[in-house]
């Protein structure tokens, strides 16, 4: 077996699709977000605007977050020394479960080092806890579900984006003692559309099954203190298991589930993503607890992001360009082919200092390869003007669509 040509291969493969993804080196300018200094291959530097993070909001600039962090690194120093279980659980650590449970009005929270490894050691230890479980799972669930689900080796099941009619069908066929669980997303982030809460709430109810939503791209944005679009429509109560990050909109790092304390103890007590994993920094704790307490009374910061996502929709589709507009921050601009995106993206960051990342296949489907913007309460006028002007001359310059898509 010669290896060396397997891995040329496959590299190979994906450059000729036009999809081997470039990591841009970019160093943030601490208190100057969204601008960064592009690091390039050969040495020199340029100044770029980022609009393709997750830090939302802009957290992860914020005073209030950064002091809390240096207070705790100058108190306890760097790491947290070992799991949870052996000498890795410190007060940063309980107090930012308390403030997640309180935020979703859950009795328990449940720290985990990345929303990714949350849902994935949630979804596959479900199983163990409920022998027979069958998951009900969105066909366009993230890939930290998908995996958390293909893992558990119990019965899943995969209803169509969205249709309840689909999903009602899978429930009607299965055992009605079987022990059930209904998969799904508030926002989905290729898309930026909306999952159907309440109706899936409704199935659940009226099949005995329980209720997990990722609500990783809604915490912190939406909702009266920030927990998402469960609270924002009044559905909070009716969900068993919340999942959250806390490196998009609080602008840190890490993951986490808010359930029922017997829930969340018996995910702790046997889920091994949980058990045999470091914890999370104690600085890094802090800072997301900061974040969190401080979001759950700043509604002028949530507004003023949904206010930018508006106003950038309304341009770009002033100027024909096919955007998806369901309603949510999130805005993809559909190029349609890989090596088009790719060349869009270089142009944008060689020629205008606008750093946006190519999303192509298999993060989303073949043929809808785009550039999904996310606009921050910190992307002013003057980077929103560079940004609308720079798309407009690339547009035409590339002879680009300009047929808006339906939302």
């Amino acid at each position: 077996m010669n290896y060396e040509t397997k891995l040329d291969a496959a590299l190979k493969a994906l450059h000729d699709e036009g999809r081997y993804r470039v990591f841009i080196d970019v160093e943030r300018a601490k208190g100057n977000f969204p601008h960064a200094t592009w690091h390039k291959e050969d040495g020199s530097e340029q100044p770029v605007t980022i609009w393709c993070g997750n830090d939302y909001l802009g957290m992860g600039q914020h005073p209030v977050v950064l002091n809390a962090m240096h207070e705790a690194i100058d108190s306890t120093g760097a790491g947290s020394g070992g799991t949870r279980n052996i000498s890795g659980t410190t007060v940063y650590h309980k107090e930012l479960e308390a403030e997640i449970a309180d935020l979703h009005r859950k009795e328990a929270a449940l720290l985990f080092t990345s929303a990714y490894i949350a849902n994935d050691a949630t979804l596959s230890t479900l199983p163990k806890l409920f022998p027979g479980l069958i998951i009900y799972s969105d066909a366009l669930n993230h890939a930290s579900m998908i995996e958390g689900v293909r893992r558990n080796g119990g019965a899943k099941r995969i209803f169509r984006h969205n249709d309840v009619e689909h999903l009602r069908e899978l429930l009607e066929a299965d055992d009605p003692d079987a022990p059930k669980l209904i998969a799904f997303e508030s926002v989905y982030s290729m898309d930026g559309d909306f999952g159907r809460i309440e109706e899936i709430c409704d199935l659940a109810d009226e099949f005995g099954a329980l209720t997990y939503i990722d609500e990783v791209h809604a915490v912190g944005m939406y909702g009266p203190r920030g927990a998402g679009v469960c609270e924002r429509d009044g559905l909070m109560g009716r969900l068993d298991i919340i999942n959250g990050t806390l490196a998009k909109a609080y602008g840190v790092m890490g993951g986490y589930i808010a359930a029922s304390a017997k829930m969340v103890d018996a995910i702790r007590s046997y889920a091994p993503g949980f058990i045999f994993t470091t914890s999370l920094a104690p600085a890094i704790a802090a800072g997301a607890a900061a974040s969190v307490r401080h979001l759950k009374t700043d509604q002028e910061l949530r507004d003023k992001h949904q206010t930018q996502a508006k106003i950038l929709k309304t341009r770009l589709k002033g100027l024909g360009l096919p955007i998806i507009d369901h309603g949510s921050h999130i805005v993809p601009v559909i190029v349609g082919d890989p090596v088009h995106t790719k060349k869009l993206s270089d142009m944008l960051l060689d020629g205008f200092g606008i750093y946006v990342q190519p999303i192509n296949y298999p993060t989303v489907p073949r043929g809808t390869e785009r550039l999904r913007f996310t606009p921050s309460p910190v992307h002013g006028p003057k980077e929103m003007d560079a940004l609308v002007h720079a798309l407009d001359e690339l547009w035409s310059h590339c002879a680009l669509n300009r047929a808006e898509l339906s939302a």
